[in-house]
C-alpha cells in the first residue's frame, strides 16, 4: 500500500492539553492489545497446572503461558474474605485473592514460599523469580449473581452483567522491583516484557482467566449435576475491573520520555493513516465494524458521574454523526484525512479522540510496529547540558514551554492545589494550599510554577552565561532545567497545563495513562478516583487468540 504525501503530526499544544487527554481511548497500540497480538503471533501456549480449591472456593492455583524462549506462571491464592473486611484502598490488609507472576514454573517450594508471602502483600516479601504481586475483590452483588445463575443451570442475566462487567478487580498490581520483585532492569531486555507495563497485562490477563474459573468451580460446588459453565459468548463480557486514584496521576510527570514515547507513537500512527491515498474495500470493512462495536460500547457504558454522563452524550452523538458521514469522506482523495479532518471540524474532544481510535483500527500493517517504539531508556536523559547558555535556555522557555508562562502563579486560582503523599494512607492526595496545612511537604508536580520561577530567575544572569555556572548559584533548579532539557527534545513529554489550578481535573490524567493501558468503561466516581475494566472481550488464555485483537 503506497501513501501520498507525508501528513505532519498534531501539535503538541493541541494534543497535550488536559481536556483532550481526559478524552482519550484505547487504540491498537495500547498495551494489553500490543501484548495478545505479540501472544498470538508467536505462538504461545497455555496451561493450567494446578486449581486446588475447596467447597468455599479457597485455595491455590497456577495458570502458565509458554512462548519461544521463556515461560510465565500466575500463581493465584483465594481467600474466605468477610464482607465487612473487603476494601479497595491501599492500606487494607485482607483481599478475595492476591496474585504473583512467576518467571518460570513454580517448584513445590516456590508455591509454599509464595503461599506464606503473597497473601501478605506489602507485609510479606517476593523474590526476583517474581516480576509482579497483585490483590483482587470480588464485585460481590455481581459474583454472586453468577455463581448462583451458573449453579442453577442458567446463564448470568445480561442486564445484571452490563452495568459491572468484571467479576472481580484488582486493587494493586506492583511490579519493577517493588517488594522483592524482580528490578525493571533484570527484564526490560525480553522482547516480550520491553513494551510498557507488558509483565503487568499479562498478570491482568491472568487473573481474568482465573476470575471465570473461581465462579464456575463455585457454581458446581453449590449446584452439582445442575450447574453449567458460562456460555463463551457471555463468558467474553467479563473483563477485570480496576480502582484507580491519586495513585497513578504522578506518574505521566514524573516521566516525560516515557510520556512522550506513548503519544509520539500515537501520533505517528495517525499521520501514517491519515497519508494513505485510498480506503481499500477491507479497510473500509474493518473500519465499519470498529465503529460499530464503538457504538454498541458507548450504548452500554454507564457512569453516575455528572461529568462522564455529558462525555458520554458527546460520544453517542459523534459516533452516530461519524457513521452518517464516513462514507462520503472516504470516496474522496486521501480518504481517511478526509475523514480525520471533518471529525476535528465537527466532532467534541471526545468524538475526536474515539475517531483517532477508529481510524488506526484496520491499519495494523501500518500501524503495529510502533507499538516497539513505546518503552524508554529515561536515565540516558538525566544529564544536564552545563555548556548550554542561559540564553539559550530562554529560548526553550519561550517557545516549547510558553504554556508554562501564562498562568499568575501568585493568584489564588492558580496555586489553590498541592500535591503530597498522605501519611496515613500512603497514597498520592492534593491539598488546598491556602485551607489546608502542609504546603511544605508538596511533592515537585507543579512543573508549569517551577518553569516560570526558572524563567524570572534566568532574567537576571547573562545571556552568554553557562548553565553550569548559573545552577552552581542557584542549585534549586536543577530539576526544571533537566525538565526543559527533555522536553526541547521530546515534544510530547509535558502536559500543558498547570497542575496546581483549582480548575484542574485529576481525573483527565487517570483516564490518559489508562486508555493507553486499554481499558474501557470509565466510570468516574469523582474528580479524583475512577472504575475502569480491562480485557473486555478479549479472548481468554484457553482460545485460540484470532485477529479480533
Amino acid at each position: 500500500m503506497s501513501a501520498s504525501a507525508p501528513v505532519a503530526l498534531r501539535d503538541p499544544e493541541c494534543v497535550m492539553r488536559l481536556a483532550r487527554l481526559g478524552s482519550s481511548h484505547p487504540t491498537r497500540l495500547s498495551f494489553l492489545y500490543a501484548m495478545l497480538r505479540r501472544l498470538q503471533r508467536e505462538g504461545w501456549t497455555f496451561d493450567r497446572p494446578l486449581f486446588q480449591l475447596d467447597d468455599r472456593g479457597v485455595g491455590r492455583a497456577v495458570y502458565t503461558v509458554r512462548g519461544p524462549e521463556r515461560t510465565y506462571s500466575l500463581v493465584a491464592f483465594a481467600h474466605d474474605l468477610p464482607d465487612h473486611l473487603r476494601s479497595d484502598r491501599v492500606i487494607a490488609t485482607r483481599w478475595d485473592a492476591t496474585f504473583a507472576l512467576h518467571d518460570g514454573v513454580p517448584s513445590a517450594e516456590d508455591l509454599d514460599r509464595l503461599e506464606a508471602n503473597v497473601p501478605l502483600q506489602e507485609a510479606g516479601r517476593i523474590s526476583p523469580r517474581e516480576l509482579t504481586l497483585a490483590r483482587a475483590n470480588r464485585s460481590v452483588r455481581l459474583f454472586e449473581h453468577v455463581v448462583e445463575s451458573l449453579a442453577a443451570g442458567r446463564q448470568p442475566d445480561p442486564a445484571e452483567v452490563a452495568p459491572v462487567g468484571y467479576l472481580m478487580r484488582t486493587t494493586a498490581v506492583y511490579g519493577s522491583g517493588k517488594f522483592g520483585a524482580a528490578d525493571r532492569a533484570l527484564i526490560a531486555d525480553r522482547a516480550e516484557l520491553k513494551g510498557p507495563f507488558q509483565a503487568e497485562m499479562l498478570t491482568v490477563w491472568l487473573i481474568r482467566a482465573f476470575t471465570v474459573d473461581l465462579v464456575e468451580h463455585l457454581a458446581a460446588v453449590r449446584g452439582g449435576d445442575r450447574a453449567v459453565p458460562l456460555d463463551p459468548a457471555m463468558r467474553r463480557r467479563f473483563g477485570v475491573g480496576n480502582s484507580t486514584g491519586l495513585g497513578m496521576a504522578p506518574f505521566l510527570v514524573n516521566h516525560p520520555v516515557l510520556l512522550n514515547n506513548w503519544v509520539m507513537a500515537r501520533e505517528k500512527a495517525l499521520a501514517a493513516v491519515r497519508a494513505l491515498p485510498d480506503a481499500t474495500p477491507r479497510a473500509r470493512a474493518a473500519f465499519a465494524d470498529a465503529l460499530a462495536a464503538a457504538r454498541a460500547n458507548a450504548a452500554a457504558w454507564r457512569s453516575d458521574h455528572p461529568l462522564q454522563i455529558e462525555k458520554l452524550a458527546d460520544l453517542r452523538h459523534d459516533l452516530a454523526l461519524v457513521e452518517a458521514s464516513a462514507d462520503a469522506h472516504l470516496c474522496a482523495p486521501s480518504p481517511w484525512d478526509a475523514l480525520w479532518r471533518w471529525g476535528e471540524a465537527t466532532l467534541s474532544l471526545e468524538g475526536q479522540e474515539a475517531l483517532l481510535a477508529l481510524l488506526l483500527e484496520p491499519h495494523g500493517d501500518v500501524v503495529d510496529a510502533l507499538c516497539e517504539t513505546m518503552d524508554a531508556d529515561e536515565g540516558a536523559h538525566f544529564r544536564i547540558d552545563g555548556a548550554m547558555t542561559v540564553g539559550a535556555l530562554r529560548d526553550l522557555l519561550a517557545g516549547p514551554y510558553r504554556w508554562a508562562l501564562a498562568p499568575d502563579y501568585a493568584s489564588r486560582e492558580e496555586s489553590a492545589r498541592f500535591w503530597y503523599v498522605s501519611e496515613e494512607k500512603l497514597e498520592p492526595r492534593l491539598g488546598e494550599r491556602h485551607e489546608e496545612d502542609g504546603a511544605e511537604r508538596e511533592d515537585p508536580l507543579g512543573v508549569g510554577r517551577d518553569v516560570a520561577a526558572l524563567a524570572a530567575a534566568l532574567a537576571k544572569r547573562p545571556a552568554e552565561e553557562p548553565l553550569a555556572t548559573f545552577l552552581m548559584a542557584e542549585p534549586g533548579h536543577r530539576h526544571v532545567v533537566r525538565r526543559v532539557q527533555i522536553g526541547a527534545r521530546h515534544p510530547y513529554a509535558e502536559v500543558h497545563d498547570n497542575l496546581l489550578s483549582s480548575t484542574m481535573m485529576p481525573i483527565d490524567l487517570l483516564r490518559a495513562k489508562l486508555a493507553f493501558f486499554g481499558a474501557t468503561r470509565f466510570d468516574p466516581r469523582s474528580d479524583r478516583w475512577v472504575r475502569i475494566a480491562l480485557f473486555q472481550e478479549a479472548p481468554f488464555p484457553h482460545e485460540h487468540l484470532e485477529a479480533t485483537v
